[in-house]
């Protein structure tokens, strides 16, 4: 009964996992939108986010109500990056944001 019990913990821990998901589009007007949320359609809202670039946090806020969050394109590279803690951070490279 004991093993039964702990495979059904297990499958319980599975299930109620959740992956974190981000997709970011150019705005053609200089901005950039990101939208985040979880395979489990769970908001993104209030969850960290920021840009980085050359090692540094070049901005910095969270997500939206819609899981939204719009910034300046910056120019070079640089990388979003969705962060709702460990194990469920998101990275972004610009060269992926068309």
């Amino acid at each position: 009964m004991k093993k039964i019990m702990a495979i059904l913990g297990l499958s319980a821990t599975v299930v109620l996992a959740h992956t974190p998901l981000m997709s970011c589009f150019d705005n053609m007007d200089g901005t950039i939108t990101c939208e985040a949320g979880f395979s489990d359609g769970s908001s993104a809202s209030g969850v960290e986010f920021r840009i980085e670039q050359d090692g540094e946090v070049i901005f910095q806020g969270k997500f939206d109500s819609f899981s939204e969050v719009t910034f300046e394109k910056p120019d070079g590279k640089y990388t979003a990056v969705m962060d709702a803690g460990e194990g469920h951070r998101v990275r972004l490279s610009s060269s992926d944001i068309f």
